[in-house]
C-alpha cells in the first residue's frame, strides 16, 4: 500500500511537470493533479488493456509506438472527466502522456510494493558473467 501511494503523489508530480512544460497542459491546483493522477490510473487499469488489445495489429506495425496514443487519449480523458485539469489538442496530449509515462516508468522500476526504492548493484564475476 505504501508503494501505491508513494506512485500516486510520483505520478500526481508527473502531471504538475507536465504542465509546466507543455503549453496546451493546464492544472489549477496540486490537488487536480492528485485527482488526475488517481484517474489516470483507474483508466489505465481498466480501459488500457482492452485498447491495447484493440489495437494489436496497429501498435505491431508501429513497433508499440501507438501505445503513446493510447496513452494520450487516457490524458484526454482524465481531463474531460476533471474540472480544472485541461489538454488542449493532441499534440499536448501525446507530449504529455510522453512526459507522465517517463515518469511513470522510472519510478515503477525504482519503487517496490513496500515503498522502498530499489537499487540493483550488479559485480563481474571472475568468470565474465553479471551477478547482483
Amino acid at each position: 500500500m505504501k508503494g501505491l501511494c508513494i506512485r500516486w503523489l510520483f505520478m500526481a508530480g508527473a502531471v504538475l511537470i507536465a504542465s509546466y512544460l507543455i503549453e496546451g497542459i493546464q492544472v489549477q491546483t496540486p490537488f487536480r493533479a492528485l485527482f488526475a493522477a488517481a484517474v489516470l490510473g483507474i483508466l489505465n487499469a481498466f480501459l488500457r488493456p482492452f485498447l491495447l488489445i484493440l489495437t494489436l495489429p496497429l501498435n505491431l506495425l508501429t513497433f508499440g509506438l501507438f501505445t503513446l496514443v493510447i496513452n494520450a487519449m487516457m490524458l484526454k480523458m482524465a481531463s474531460a472527466v476533471i474540472p480544472g485539469f485541461d489538454v488542449i489538442g493532441f499534440w499536448s496530449a501525446l507530449l504529455g502522456a510522453l512526459v507522465i509515462s517517463l515518469v511513470g516508468w522510472i519510478i515503477s522500476a525504482l519503487v517496490n510494493d513496500r515503498g522502498r526504492i530499489e537499487v540493483i548493484e550488479l559485480w563481474r564475476g571472475r568468470d565474465g558473467t553479471w551477478r547482483p
